[in-house]
């Protein structure tokens, strides 16, 4: 694509990610003021609306493959591979109904946009052992009122030679300590349209959410943690693998 025409796209995108946040700002201070559940169930609202408006006016597009879940059947644990500050919009156009997303700390520190991730998400520290037990108190919490919740198991993005990087245990313990079943995505295109090293290479195009089969966790204790563990990341790395081989 001609680098003239990138250049005034992506200043235009960027542009309207910011007057698109500012519109909205006003509604969620005021939707702020009726707590965390109420006024946050409001603030997912309008997020989800800013992403399908973003997406529109800058030429991108999503679609949904595989099966997806029917919510009533939840709530579920969702996991995907994170290779894209673009996979926060993907989430929001992937999934329907009320979701809390696991997310890191440092988000919060960016001006404006940190204070409205804070509603959408829940924050961890990973560097402090207690913040992280207190992450987890609150996603089960979330569970126990229905509320489907997504995470990341690599914990940020991927910057090894590998298909994925290790996947940390902390999805798998609580959705057997909750009896929750595990519901598998695959995020395509999202690094492709906005690689993970400068927020300037954005280019339209199209990303694709894939859901894989639900995992159950029926009976299976802490024991068995290891063994989740590699079977939800083998089934996303030979998802993305098949996708590669496609495009060659």
């Amino acid at each position: 694509m001609n680098e003239f025409f990138l250049f005034f796209y992506r200043i235009y995108a960027w542009t309207m990610f910011i007057v698109l946040m500012f519109l909205f700002l006003p509604i969620m201070i005021i939707a702020a003021m009726f707590g965390i559940f109420i006024g946050g169930n409001i603030i997912f609202f309008l997020i989800k609306l800013w992403a399908m408006l973003w997406y529109f006016f800058c030429g991108l597009r999503h679609e949904n493959e595989g099966v997806k879940p029917n919510k009533k059947d939840g709530p579920f644990i969702y996991v995907a591979n994170h290779d894209s500050y673009l996979d926060a919009p993907v989430t929001m156009l992937s999934l329907h109904g009320q979701f809390r997303a696991l997310g890191k700390t440092e988000i919060r520190r960016i001006p404006f946009f940190g204070w409205i991730y804070r509603y959408g998400v829940i924050l961890v520290d990973r560097a402090d052992k207690d913040n992280r037990a207190k992450s987890v108190r609150i996603l089960k919490h979330v569970l126990s009122k229905n509320i489907s919740i997504i995470i990341f198991p690599e914990g940020g993005f991927n910057y090894t030679n590998e298909t994925l990087s290790r996947f940390y245990d902390g999805a798998f313990r609580i959705a057997i300590e909750t009896q929750t079943p595990i519901i598998p995505m695959v995020y395509i295109g999202a690094h492709a349209r906005l690689p993970r090293d400068s927020f300037f290479k954005l280019t339209p195009g199209k990303t694709k959410t894939i859901f894989l089969e639900k995992v159950s966790v029926e009976g299976m204790t802490l024991e068995n943690i290891s063994e989740l563990n590699e079977k939800v990341k083998k089934m996303i790395a030979l998802e993305l693998e098949k996708h590669e081989n496609q495009k060659q």
